[in-house]
């Protein structure tokens, strides 16, 4: 009954959809259901937006970004690998088709080089560098920050940051990946990501107490700069925060 309240709601809060509704409507929905991202219907409801706004206005760019943005959240939480990399293949292409429509859309770069990134999760790191996937990555990224470095509270530097902490040895850079999450944190606070990736940045350059105070504020931060996000990231914070402890033994 609790499951079919929520739809209910779901269903009340974004419109059905009509004839001769304009683009910026498409976009409009879109962003009310990023709100509720995590719902449990959430990803029916989206693609029934994303598929019936394309229908009507295929090359639209604030509709093919905002496409590319909810298929990386769907991958950013997804672990299997094959079904991982089939979603971010999806939020790439949405974003390329973005970058068509406005070849200067910092939103359409940003969303490029993370739907990469997930992408390169999925595949793994090597593979990834071996099919020439870091310079796509970092050219979209560093497009993104240079023209909109505040977008998504600073997330190209949270993905720059995530970024050097990725890479394998001798190309992995914690100090790097410090600096730049850094930079993101001083400007939005509140983004509870910053700090786990910044407890597992310092946890892997052997500092166990200072990762311990990071993810101390992801598991006691608020969540209502964006309840999704911090939900999926405080989930997440508990197995970090338990490989914190074992090395602080």
């Amino acid at each position: 009954m609790r499951l079919l309240a929520l739809v209910v709601a779901l269903s009340w809060s974004v419109p059905a959809l009509a004839q001769g509704e304009d683009a910026a409507s498409f976009a409009g929905k879109l962003d009310e259901l990023w709100k509720t991202r995590d719902s449990a219907d959430a990803n029916r409801l989206n693609d029934e937006v994303i598929r019936e706004g394309l229908k009507a206005f295929p090359a639209d760019y604030e509709l093919l970004w905002r496409a590319a943005r909810i298929r990386w959240w769907a991958a950013d939480g997804i672990t299997e690998e094959k079904l991982k990399k089939q979603v971010a293949k999806e939020g790439w292409n949405f974003a390329k088709r973005a970058v068509e429509a406005k070849p200067q859309g910092p939103e359409a770069k940003y969303y490029t080089a993370i739907n990469i990134g997930a992408y390169s999760q999925a595949v793994g790191i090597l593979k990834a560098l071996g099919e020439g996937l870091e310079g796509q990555f970092v050219e979209n990224l560093d497009f993104s920050i240079k023209n909109n470095e505040a977008f998504d509270r600073s997330g190209g530097h949270t993905a720059k940051g995530r970024y050097h902490w990725e890479l394998p040895w001798p190309k992995r850079d914690l100090g790097k990946s410090k600096a730049e999450l850094q930079k993101s944190i001083d400007k939005n606070p509140e983004h509870l990501r910053n700090y786990y990736f910044l407890a597992d940045t310092l946890l892997k350059d052997g500092d166990a107490k200072g990762a311990k105070g990071a993810i101390e504020k992801v598991l006691t931060g608020a969540e209502d700069y964006d309840p999704p996000e911090a939900r999926r990231v405080k989930a997440w914070a508990k197995t970090l925060a338990a490989k914190i402890d074992d090395a602080l033994k």
